[in-house]
């Protein structure tokens, strides 16, 4: 049962986003860190709001019953020399490894125009050259082998707006990559935003994913996204994404794969969403009901 293998998070950016501060300015650390427990979460990634300081930090969430999930790392492995990232890897690593996390999340971030307000998602999405693509792939692996000194795992994140978000592009880098040191974080809702199969990529790489973002979208939003030529951020100020059971996606046959499959880790509910209007307490409410009921967790 997946009660018995999966333990539930909630990411901050409900709360507070870090990539546009003015969403969720007003919310506070002890704020978000409370709600996450009276939803009924376990479990935490980490905003820029949260404290550096690992003692100060485990001691609010050991106060709440939380636990750090894993933190997301910007790599620039297609633009910057490998050692630039290695040194900042090495820090993020050695906070999350402080804190009890196992695995490290990784989003290539060279050419990404997801943080650009003005740019659109789909129209200007970047490609990687073939030297690019060797690159981040000989610099994930290389990666995975620092994460492996901590017992940890890095699970790579595709991502709107990056040069690895469709399901070829996961797939190219999935066979790029090594499978026992590089692994996959399977996000629902950005599979579905971009007009990719979410059961066709769980499917393919179930035994590489250890790390699973659940997040909902709105379809309609995403037509406009298409259409008007939104940028990403524009995307998400709009309400593209939504918590688990409040958006198009059946998650049951999601749950139901990776019960199957014995999926062990976290669930890290991550919906991205401007707190003024969408109440971070009631859509982790929400979220947490619905994964009651359909999940059995």
């Amino acid at each position: 049962m997946l009660s018995e293998k999966v333990k539930l998070a909630i990411a901050p950016i409900a709360w507070t986003n870090d990539d546009m501060p003015d969403l969720g300015s007003e919310n506070t650390f002890e704020q978000c860190v409370s709600e996450m427990a009276l939803a009924g979460f376990t479990g935490t990634e980490v905003g820029n709001k949260y404290p550096k300081d690992t003692a100060v930090l485990k001691k609010a969430l050991e106060l709440r019953g939380l636990n750090v999930a894993s933190a997301w790392f910007s790599a620039f492995l297609t633009t910057k020399p490998f050692e630039e990232t290695k040194t900042e890897f090495i820090k993020h690593r050695d906070f999350l490894h402080a804190m009890g996390a196992k695995v490290i999340v990784v989003s290539e971030q060279g050419h990404s125009v997801q943080g650009q307000i003005d740019t659109p998602v789909f129209d200007k999405k970047p490609v990687f050259t073939d030297e690019e693509w060797k690159n981040l792939a000989d610099g994930l692996n290389k990666l995975g082998e620092i994460a492996k000194e901590k017992d940890m795992k890095i699970v790579y994140h595709h991502h709107m707006g990056t040069g690895v978000q469709t399901e070829e592009e996961v797939d190219k880098l999935m066979s790029m990559t090594d499978e026992n040191l590089v692994y996959l974080l399977y996000d629902s809702g950005h599979l579905k935003f971009s007009g990719e199969d979410t059961i066709s990529v769980l499917k393919k790489y179930i035994n590489r994913i250890k790390h699973v973002h659940l997040k909902d979208t709105r379809p309609e939003v995403v037509e406009k996204v298409k259409n008007e030529k939104w940028s990403f951020l524009k995307a998400v100020r709009e309400g593209a994404f939504t918590v688990p059971g409040d958006g198009c996606i059946d998650f049951e046959p999601i749950f139901k794969i990776l019960d199957e499959n014995n999926y062990e880790g976290w669930f890290v509910v991550e919906a991205e969403q401007d707190p003024a209007k969408a109440n971070p307490l009631e859509y982790a409410i929400k979220a947490r009901k619905y994964i009651k009921e359909k999940a059995g967790i």
